[in-house]
């Protein structure tokens, strides 16, 4: 029985494993998949070696970026944004794709406008670099915004005119998730008006604290779960095309 799974940490909140367990089933497909939380992305070969029918695997939080070492080769997407969240493994070797960024992309479509030119994104993780990707394919400028320092801009450098000027603001962050709840990221939501657009790549809980504060300010707010199924269903083609090989970067 061939095995497919997703390795991060933690992973409790995946929605991944019964996405796909119920997707085997539905089409008649003698196969697995299950989550695999490793403490650190060094355990990667060892669980390779333990499950010899795995096929494919997607990768979340904390190692899209840390992966990359461990792959034979890489599509051109996952090579250009530096984070891979979909391996497919072919003759005992492992490649990366990004299946993220076409997720987002095609989600965030039917909320643009013409007067939204401009976003800020908030974290510089490997879904942030994923999103940057995105928002570049489709001609929007970009911002990011970090606690790290790491950022355009510091949260705390958040001002009146800097929202204004920015209508899109996506939180590509951890922050909010479940079970954490009560957290949003720290911007100020005053600022936010009808003609913003709050995107959360977070989907539990359906409504976070930031799309929520977005949303009490007349912003139009949506969360990630759409994009969680267009990211699904592409890793699905990935791993049962005998053709995604031929474009990877070796």
């Amino acid at each position: 029985m061939d095995q497919y799974g997703i390795i991060g940490n933690p992973l409790s909140h995946s929605f991944s494993p019964a996405y796909f367990n119920e997707r085997f089933a539905r089409e008649g497909i003698h196969s697995e998949y299950s989550a695999f939380p490793l403490d650190s992305i060094s355990m990667l070969p060892g669980l390779i070696a333990a499950h010899p029918s795995l096929r494919g695997l997607n990768v979340t939080i904390p190692y899209k970026t840390a992966v990359i070492p461990y792959l034979e080769g890489l599509s051109a997407s996952a090579a250009a944004i530096d984070a891979v969240n979909c391996i497919k493994l072919a003759e005992g070797k492992l490649y990366g794709f990004n299946t993220d960024y076409t997720g987002f992309s095609e989600s965030l479509k039917p909320l643009l406008q013409p007067n939204i030119t401009d976003a800020l994104v908030l974290g510089t993780g490997g879904s942030s670099k994923a999103v940057c990707y995105a928002l570049e394919q489709l001609g929007l400028r970009y911002r990011l915004v970090s606690a790290s320092g790491k950022g355009d801009y510091s949260y705390n450098e958040l001002s009146e005119d800097i929202l204004k000027a920015h209508l899109l603001i996506v939180n590509t962050t951890p922050v909010g998730m479940s079970p954490h709840t009560t957290e949003c990221p720290d911007i100020p939501y005053h600022f936010l008006g009808e003609r913003h657009v709050l995107y959360d790549l977070v989907y539990n809980p359906e409504e976070t604290l930031f799309l929520q504060k977005g949303r009490l300010q007349e912003a139009r707010t949506k969360n990630g779960y759409e994009m969680l199924l267009l990211q699904a269903d592409q890793s699905w083609r990935i791993w049962h095309d005998e053709q995604a090989l031929i474009n990877v970067l070796r």
